[in-house]
């Protein structure tokens, strides 16, 4: 009779006791069934119906509103729903109790309210409902799972069970919208209310809710925060640390800098103070020195060279002498210049020889390309980490990717939505290109199939919104074109239509971009990602037919996508996994023509600086074109000598140092080519050639001598540096200078002496057969060379050396040069480590737009691991919960820690929880997930009920099957301990978890997902060797946020590695490359210091004097100092290329300051008269010889069309000539000046058997 009331519309009766529902009448056209809408009295179940109610809903007891069928619904379809959730018992229970009253409560009349029906086959069946339940359970329900994590994909539950709602009201929304035909949800809508009408008797629904930090069913740190045990670990920091700064009113200025401006400030007016103490003194002893004015310049007069100090015996008193070593060097290059000088020939051959056999080492000369072998150093932690990772678990897929995204029309407005019918469908037409490709690899055809990485089962793993489809156009139309796109968006992992073709979800974060939050619709870009297998050691050579692919996919991008995109309004940008090797192949020969113009300038630039001031008349014998090649020829040879040398020895060269140490060696080279050819100029031409010779080598070769084995040291001791690249150029520097140390000095002055006899025969340079007949006095003048000052050293003297003696001059240079010091010591620490992938590659290279999509567009960052090594899952080990994140889990283990973490991803970088292989096998063998765990009767593993053989293939829906309708869990709970497994059960069931495959009725399965993320081998005897729980990073946009993000997570693994003792590290594939730029500050540092403390170690050994290598020290140490500084005004990031260039920039540093020194140190007079001489003699020698030369050599590389050439040769060597050439020719004469050390004095007329001259002190 209760029937008739409600199909004749009597009034339902709503009182407790009474159902709003009851059995089912229908099923709509997918089979979800519907209820009566029965307000009838509850109904009292048998007890078989009854103690399988109270196992699911504890609530319900006595009478019930439920049928057995009903029941068996409510249980399927919550089954598919508990695996999200049932690591936190709190959250379940909640949730569990909100449908188990729904649909069995016996007082369901009182918060149900049947709102609608429709007709079924003549049936009345429910199709709308009201639900009134209390705002305290709804809101205390979302509390409970708001954070409780989902595993596999890295995110929250309610991403999945609530379309990523921000409250309850958004959830509860969700849960009661009525489900689309096969779509998951509620065959009816259910209208969720907190207060009935009071008229109508009703109550709300007010079964007490469980807080996540409930004692009893409380969940882990990382599903509830809040939680009162959570309270206590370390609160994540809120904000980055601040670099120390100062604030004066408005300004605000960095500790540093303005300790530095304070400093500046206290010595330059010490010294302002000190100069005008000095001069006033001066001033008052002037009439004594002007007394002795005659005296002092006749003592000015005395010869002042080596060797005519000896040519005419001079005094020693008043004089000076050279130091023990100098002195022994001098007798030896006067002996030595004598013999070489009678044997040019048999002294050229010799050493032209000897250098041409360690040339016949380049025919085994090659060239490193591998990144690996160029950045990462022996024992480097993170290659062996990375080694590990790849044998132990698997190696990192390769990577091919497209990027689709829309054009903005203007710069200032947002880019147009991608997601349009017409752009998915072209995106079909170009899957349809990709999926044709066929490669070419050793006579196979090489398809995307035959390489691509296949997780669970057959088809790639292919990231594209194309997989909402299950990758085939026919299915567009039929799921719903855009609009199903919008939907799986919410809908990704529970929704079967939405399943990828691999049978795995597509999170549309790895998919899209351009877009915030979680805001996909709005996105501007897809993104197409083909994972490809990658393999240890090219294993089976199938690296080899990846690369082949990738090859043949990138042609294919340029040839036919990039139209097919651009013909659509559309942008594309592309790349593989081979493309950044195969760009810097083709960088290294984009500017071989710029790099050969370089050299040719610079060639002809030295050859012309030899000859001096040409005379119209006798030019043709006079220059020295042919001596300035040979000249350069030895310097190759010294280059080809090195590389020959170490090729022989197995030693692979680089790119940097074909590029770097030529520039180096020519600057050094030629520098000493100009010291040699001038010297022998400035002597009378009265002398023989043979003593010319030998007076020009006793005079310049200490100075060279000491220049070169201060740059051979200086080179030599980065050979101890661990990162390769570093370490290989200053090996091949050192031996490179050094060739060219002793061709210079045996091979070159032989040619010196076949060029001076060629012009004194009155031969035609470079056609030295010929000879004139031309006798004129002036012509005999210009040939043999009398003894006269050139321009540039009359300059030196008569313009340069006055301006730098005026006091006030002086006063500025000395204060301007040490402003420039404290400017670079403050600019360096703004340097940033790194090198911008975008400056090594091609301007014109494909992947120049391909990065700046990625730094526009991607929204997740790389993938990051955190690997544990030899995890103890025994029993009697405490690891399980020091890993695991759900209930019963220690507050501070380290999946807790990671989601903390990741709470805070502008200071850990990290993007997520990691997906957890060890808490989803915890929930896939518990109990409460019954339809994941599960056994036959003979023991043997039952898939879940939707999965073959329980459901056959091709079936639309699966119920209870005969084939499994007898399987159970596997576990009871009182088969656990604490929920846990133990030793023996988590031993045989681990590797049943690995091979199950996820689907709707158990989602936790762990193949795919987790197939690579345990190693089993030798897990028998309860020890995991390695796991790895994976995250991602945030998106990392340059190389700092590359280097900072590896560096946090460093540090936390640090850190929980101690509060675990466990051993525990992150890899992330980049790692490899970037674990340079840790320590890049430190590497450079120890490598300068060790670098100019070589230099100062031999010029003191040398010369004897701590002031004098105090003195060149101090102006290498500055040249550097003011190199950083640029680096930082041209945002020139430190890397292996700019430390290679600061360790040359000391050699170089080195020539502009050792010879003006030892010139300095071997001149008579007053420190203004040797300042002076010594600019005249050598300063000319200096500029012309390698200020000028590496400055026509340098400009041209400015018109080069790699970014990394203008940056890191054209800038960097630009600034270092320059500020070379004004510490070496402005700051260090004045300060020579001023503070220069005074000649050695020795007592009496005594004399030794060492040549007196002037010398360093």
């Amino acid at each position: 009779m209760q029937i008739l009331f409600v199909l004749y519309g009597v009034e339902a009766k709503q009182s407790a006791g009474y159902c709003a529902m009851y059995d089912i009448c229908g099923a709509r056209t997918d089979g979800k069934v519907l209820n009566c809408p029965f307000n009838i009295p509850a109904v009292k179940p048998d007890d078989l119906l009854s103690s399988k109610i109270q196992s699911l809903c504890p609530t319900i007891t006595g009478n019930v509103c439920c049928t057995e069928t009903q029941f068996d619904t409510l249980r399927s379809q919550v089954q598919q729903a508990i695996p999200f959730i049932v690591g936190c018992p709190a959250c379940l229970r909640n949730f569990l109790n909100l449908f188990c009253e729904l649909t069995c409560s016996p007082d369901q009349s009182l918060f149900i309210n049947v709102t609608s029906t429709a007709k079924i086959k003549n049936n009345s069946t429910v199709d709308g409902i009201e639900y009134f339940i209390t705002d305290a359970f709804r809101a205390g329900m979302y509390e409970s799972c708001k954070d409780v994590k989902f595993g596999s994909s890295n995110s929250r539950a309610l991403d999945f069970l609530g379309a990523g709602a921000k409250n309850f009201k958004e959830w509860f929304a969700f849960i009661g919208q009525k489900a689309g035909v096969n779509l998951p949800g509620s065959p009816y809508g259910i209208t969720f209310s907190p207060t009935p009408p009071v008229s109508s008797g009703m109550k709300p629904m007010n079964v007490s809710s469980y807080s996540c930090g409930d004692d009893s069913l409380g969940c882990s740190c990382g599903d509830c925060p809040a939680a009162a045990t959570c309270s206590s670990a370390e609160p994540p920091p809120t904000e980055k640390k601040h670099s120390c700064s100062i604030k004066i009113g408005s300004l605000e200025a960095k500790c540093v800098d303005f300790v530095l401006a304070i400093l500046y400030i206290v010595l330059v007016s010490l010294f302002l103070g000190g100069g005008l103490l000095h001069r006033i003194k001066g001033k008052k002893k002037r009439p004594l020195s002007e007394a002795n004015g005659e005296r002092n310049n006749v003592n000015m007069q005395k010869p002042d060279t080596i060797q005519a100090q000896i040519l005419h015996n001079t005094p020693l008193r008043n004089g000076s002498q050279l130091s023990a070593v100098q002195g022994y060097m001098a007798n030896f290059y006067s002996k030595y210049g004598i013999w070489v000088a009678r044997h040019p020939a048999l002294v050229l051959s010799v050493s032209v020889a000897a250098v041409l056999v360690l040339c016949i080492g380049l025919i085994r000369f090659k060239v490193e390309t591998r990144p690996d072998k160029l950045w990462v150093g022996p024992g480097s932690r993170a290659a062996e980490e990375k080694l590990f990772f790849d044998t132990h678990l698997a190696p990192f897929y390769r990577i091919e990717q497209l990027i689709i995204s829309t054009v903005p029309t203007s710069s200032h407005e947002k880019a147009p939505e991608i997601l349009t019918d017409d752009n998915i469908k072209l995106l079909f037409d170009i899957q349809k290109k990709v999926d044709g490709l066929r490669a070419n690899h050793s006579g196979s055809m090489v398809s995307l199939t035959d390489i691509c990485m296949k997780p669970l089962g057959d088809d790639c793993a292919t990231q594209s919104i194309l997989q909402y489809f299950k990758m085939k156009p026919e299915n567009y139309d039929d799921f719903g074109g855009v609009d199903h796109v919008k939907y799986c968006f919410e809908h990704f992992t529970s929704t079967e239509s939405c399943l990828s073709a691999f049978k795995g979800p597509l999170d549309p974060t790895t998919a899209l971009g351009g877009f915030s939050g979680n805001s996909f619709s709005e996105a501007s870009a897809l993104i197409v990602t083909y994972p490809v297998d990658n393999f240890v050691n090219n294993e089976g050579n199938k690296t080899a037919k990846a690369v082949a692919w990738e090859k043949a996919f990138i042609q294919l991008a340029k040839d036919e996508l990039l139209p097919m995109v651009k013909s659509k309004g559309l942008s594309l940008s592309f790349s593989s996994e081979s493309s950044i090797e195969e760009e810097l192949k083709r960088e290294s020969t984009a500017d071989v023509i710029t790099i050969a113009i370089s050299y040719l300038v610079m060639f002809a630039y030295i050859s012309l600086a030899l000859g001096g001031a040409p005379r119209l008349n006798s030019f043709y014998i006079t220059s020295k074109v042919l001596l300035g090649l040979s000249g350069v020829v030895l310097v190759m040879l010294s280059v080809l000598g090195s590389v020959g040398f170490f090729s022989a020895i197995g030693m692979k060269s680089t790119l940097i140092i074909m590029e770097v140490i030529p520039f180096l060696v020519l600057a050094v080279g030629v520098d000493n080519m100009c010291i040699l050819v001038h010297a022998v100029k400035r002597q009378e031409k009265e002398l023989t050639l043979e003593i010319r010779i030998s007076y020009a080598l006793m005079e310049v070769g200490p100075s060279i001598t000491l220049a070169s084995l201060a740059e051979i040291l200086a080179f030599a001791v980065g050979a101890f540096i661990k990162m390769p690249a570093v370490r290989v150029f200053s090996m091949f520097a050192a031996l490179a200078v050094l060739l060219d140390f002793l061709l210079q000095v045996t091979a070159f002055v032989a040619l010196i002496v076949f060029d001076f006899r060629r012009t004194e025969a009155k031969r035609v340079d470079c056609f030295p057969c010929i000879k004139t007949s031309h006798s004129s006095g002036s012509a005999d003048k210009g040939v043999v060379g009398q003894r006269k000052d050139g321009l540039l050293t009359r300059y030196m003297k008569e313009v340069h050396a006055p301006i730098l003696n005026n006091w006030a001059v002086k006063i500025l240079v000395i204060a301007f040069f040490f402003g420039l010091a404290m400017a670079g010591i403050a600019l360096s620490t703004r340097i940033e480590p790194g090198l911008e992938q975008q400056i090594v590659l091609p301007q014109d290279s494909y992947l120049q737009g391909y990065f700046n999509d990625i730094a526009t567009y991607l929204r997740i960052g790389p993938p990051l691991y955190f690997v544990v090594k030899n995890y103890n899952y025994s029993s009697e080990s405490r690891q399980t919960n020091q890993l695991c994140s759900i209930n019963k889990c220690d507050s501070n283990s380290l999946l807790n820690e990671i989601a903390r973490a990741s709470l805070t991803p502008e200071l850990s970088y990290i993007a997520k929880p990691a997906a957890s292989w060890l808490d989803d096998f915890l929930v896939w063998l518990s109990p409460e997930a019954f339809g994941c765990c599960r056994k036959f009767t003979n023991g043997t593993f039952c898939p879940p009920d939707d999965q073959p053989p329980c459901c056959p293939p091709g079936q639309g829906s699966c119920g209870l099957s005969e084939v499994c309708k007898d399987c159970t869990t596997c576990f009871r709970h009182s088969d656990l301990s604490s929920d846990r497994p133990s030793t023996i059960q988590f031993k045989e069931k681990l590797p049943w978890f690995l091979d199950a495959l996820p689907s709707a009725d158990c989602a936790k399965g762990g193949h795919g997902a987790y197939s690579s993320s345990v190693d089993l081998k030798g897990y028998e005897n309860g020890i995991i060797q390695a796991s790895s729980f994976r995250t991602y990073h945030t998106p990392l946009n340059n190389q700092v946020d590359f280097v900072n993000s590896m560096r946090a997570a460093l540090d936390f693994s640090s850190k929980v590695s101690r509060s675990l003792k466990m051993e525990i590290y992150p890899y992330s594939v980049f790692y490899m490359f970037f674990e340079q730029y840790l320590d890049i500050w430190k590497t450079a540092l120890i490598n300068l210091s060790i670098a100019i403390a070589a230099v100062f170690l031999v010029c003191l050994v040398i010369t004897c004097s701590f002031w004098s290598s105090a003195i060149i020290l101090l102006v290498i140490a500055m040249i550097i100092i003011d190199l950083l500084g640029v680096m930082a005004l041209f945002h020139i990031q430190l890397n292996a290329l700019s430390v290679v260039n600061l360790i040359m920039s000391v050699g170089i540093a080195v020539e502009f300051c050792v010879h003006i020194t030892h010139a300095f140190n071997i001149t008579i007079g007053d420190r203004n008269h040797r300042m002076k001489e010594a600019l005249g003699g050598m300063g000319a020698s200096v500029f012309s010889g390698i200020t000028l030369t590496k400055l026509v050599g340098v400009i041209v590389l400015g018109f080069s069309r790699s970014e990394v050439f203008v940056v890191y040769y054209f800038k960097m060597y630009l600034a270092l000539v320059l500020l070379g050439f004004l510490h070496g020719l402005v700051f260090l004469p004045v300060f020579l000046s001023m503070f220069g050390p005074a000649p050695r004095r020795v007592e009496g007329e005594r004399q030794d058997h060492r040549p007196a001259v002037s010398s360093l002190p």
